[in-house]
């Protein structure tokens, strides 16, 4: 992210250091694609099901830490699909699985515990934490550093 930092200032965007890396890839990035949710993962658990190829799932969890929206199942399922990563505006939980799996995974926190099955979120809207706001379809870009979100697909220069 710094090398796309000083190569695109004008496009970018940087999201408030608050998350961290709990994902076997350390650096991802791709379009994307929106769930808003508040301590139920149904939507999350969805999306994973999906082709997920250059994509990345941005999760507006609210910021709750009383709640894991990503576990080592759904992960998994995602990783298979080909989703790049996601980033989660709340906590995972299974972090010593979701290590090994090929997943880009940022997040708040860990949290033991799953989260209520009601069917209840928005997909594809635009979300706003940290600072930025997500819309589906624009960009986002992720590794040790940090978080960016670009309007568009940027090249490493």
């Amino acid at each position: 992210t710094p090398d796309l930092c000083d190569a695109y200032p004008e496009l970018v965007q940087v999201v408030e250091p608050m998350f961290s890396n709990f994902g076997g890839r350390d650096s991802f990035g791709g379009q994307i694609v929106t769930v808003k949710c508040h301590e139920d993962n149904s939507l999350v658990k969805s999306q994973a099901d999906q082709p997920g190829t250059g994509k990345v799932l941005v999760v507006d969890g609210g910021g709750s830490l009383r709640r894991a929206l990503l576990g080592d199942m759904i992960a998994e399922k995602a990783a298979k699909n080909g989703w790049e990563g996601m980033v989660i505006y709340g906590c995972v939980r299974d972090v010593d699985v979701l290590a090994e799996t090929d997943l880009g995974v940022q997040a708040l926190a860990s949290h033991p515990m799953k989260t209520d099955k009601r069917g209840i979120g928005d997909l594809d809207v635009a979300v706003t934490f940290g600072g930025v706001t997500f819309q589906p379809g624009h960009f986002v870009y992720a590794d040790n550093n940090g978080i960016i979100v670009s309007p568009q697909a940027l090249e490493m220069p």
